[in-house]
């Protein structure tokens, strides 16, 4: 019987065990560039099969909150290489995550003091965090403008640029962020995408976007390097879709054929319940839809996962069961989960901007 703890080769990686480090966000990135503490933060955990760095924007204007790191500069790529040498030289394997927030911006940290941009010119009913006199503080996004059709081209041209800098930073791969109501995800959903051109409307419309930035990224970096996130049913960051069992079931069909690593599906609401009364959900059919369409890549789980449930989840089909917050408090979460505990609690207090405590200051299990 397949365990957590069994080895597993994922696309282009071969992977110590089937715990995955789930991407999160901690705002200790000033100016967007990482430090040298956030290596040592990621060394700390790279006992994980795989680590999957906290969203990363793929240019300026995909950046929506304050001390975030992003891929789009050389200094940047520079800070991640310090990351990713720290991280393989404790014999981990770590991805980054392809990020454009969209509408989940403010004016402060756009371009110029542009608005975001968006599929619409919808405001998202959700907050930001801006530094304010040295204090991460939560704010309301910004109102977005509608893309034009003529900028798609270019923005897709972002995330191949970015995944490209990944690999001359070191990566072992991405993961292109298609979830949590960010960019993609809003032109996926109905409640967000209100466009009449080809980018809006059915479902092929709609997942158009998606699936050009997917040939892009894996036509430069190939598609063993390349996973993604979705989030069928969150209500993170305000999103909905009016009917997101064939919307999911197109997309993850669509998705087959590029040879992705993996699928990384958030189930529920993102860091929340994990079935929706009011958005039913079959994820065991989304997969046999996958699998169906000839789609090899791992199938990964998320979302409130112990030891008893992802065992549960492997059994059942998953190869992979990625934890979020649990890491925040536990870099050796691997270790505790193999002897069943004792697990820190995590400060909440930290964990968004800050120094080294409530980041790399958690004690680890005896030698």
């Amino acid at each position: 019987m397949t365990t957590l703890f069994d080895p597993v080769t994922v696309g282009d990686l071969h992977l110590a065990n089937r715990v995955v480090m789930a991407p999160l966000t901690r705002n200790r990135a000033p100016g967007a560039v990482p430090t040298p503490l956030m290596a040592t933060y990621y060394q700390q955990r790279a006992s994980a099969g795989l680590l999957i760095t906290e969203a990363t924007p793929v240019s300026h204007q995909g950046q929506g909150y304050a001390d975030v790191p992003g891929l789009y500069t050389p200094e940047q790529i520079a800070g991640w290489q310090g990351v990713t040498r720290a991280v393989h030289e404790a014999g981990g394997k770590i991805v980054v995550q392809l990020w454009h927030v969209g509408r989940v911006s403010h004016t402060s940290l756009q371009p110029g003091g542009a608005a975001p941009v968006a599929p619409s010119a919808l405001a998202a009913n959700t907050k930001t965090v801006l530094i304010v006199d040295g204090v991460p503080t939560f704010v309301e996004t910004s109102m977005p403008r509608a893309l034009e059709l003529a900028e798609l081209p270019a923005l897709v041209q972002t995330y191949r640029q970015a995944a490209l800098n990944a690999i001359e930073a070191g990566f072992d791969g991405v993961e292109i962020h298609a979830a949590n109501g960010y960019l993609i995800d809003q032109f996926l959903k109905t409640g967000s995408n209100h466009r009449t051109d080809a980018y809006g409307g059915a479902i092929e419309n709609r997942t158009r976007l998606l699936l050009e930035v997917v040939k892009a990224v894996t036509d430069a970096i190939g598609g063993g390097r390349t996973g993604i996130r979705l989030s069928p049913v969150t209500p993170a960051n305000d999103v909905i879709d009016a009917d997101p069992q064939p919307l999911f079931d197109y997309v993850v069909r669509q998705l087959a054929p590029f040879g992705l690593a993996y699928v990384h599906l958030i189930e529920g609401a993102t860091g929340g319940p994990r079935e929706l009364p009011d958005r039913p959900f079959d994820y065991t059919a989304l997969r046999a839809s996958y699998r169906s369409a000839g789609g090899q890549g791992a199938w990964m789980v998320n979302n409130g996962y112990d030891l008893a449930l992802a065992g549960q989840a492997l059994e059942a089909g998953a190869d992979l069961v990625a934890f979020g917050r649990p890491f925040i408090a536990n870099p050796d979460l691997v270790a505790r989960l193999k002897q069943g505990g004792p697990f820190n609690t995590p400060d909440r207090a930290t964990f968004y901007g800050g120094g080294a405590a409530g980041y790399t200051d958690y004690a680890t299990l005896p030698a």
